[in-house]
């Protein structure tokens, strides 16, 4: 009987086209979506975290909850560093990586990640199927 190993590195042409498409899809929603509020907020912040999971699942053979999970535990990373500056009262002076990064802390972006980590297992699975 042949055991698989939980973890490999390779390199998957598909996810890696994916990922690409979503980072285009979260700059121009970032660039050109800034009136679509929630839009730009929270459904950027899902897609963020869909798209981190391709990126990972491009050089990594891993199973699909794992990945979202790490996806979402960057996402939580994120949030917990926002509000720790906001405690300290720092600010990133560049505009782009304050865009990027974030600079406000919010629950709700916590429950965006979530939602985009629960999508990203459901559609691996239905793919599977």
């Amino acid at each position: 009987m042949t055991t698989h190993p939980a973890f490999a590195w390779r390199f998957d042409a598909r996810a890696f086209a994916i990922a690409l498409g979503l980072f285009i899809l979260l700059v121009l929603l970032a660039t050109f979506g800034a009136r679509a509020g929630w839009l730009r907020g929270f459904f950027g912040d899902v897609l963020a975290v869909v798209w981190l999971y391709f990126v990972f699942k491009t050089v990594m053979a891993v199973r699909p909850q794992p990945l979202a999970m790490a996806a979402f535990g960057v996402g939580c990373a994120l949030e917990l560093g926002q509000y720790l500056a906001r405690l300290g009262q720092w600010q990133i002076a560049n505009p782009v990586l304050r865009i990027v990064i974030g600079s406000t802390p919010d629950w709700f972006d916590v429950l965006a990640y979530a939602i985009g980590a629960a999508a990203v297992v459901a559609i691996e699975r239905s793919t599977d199927a």
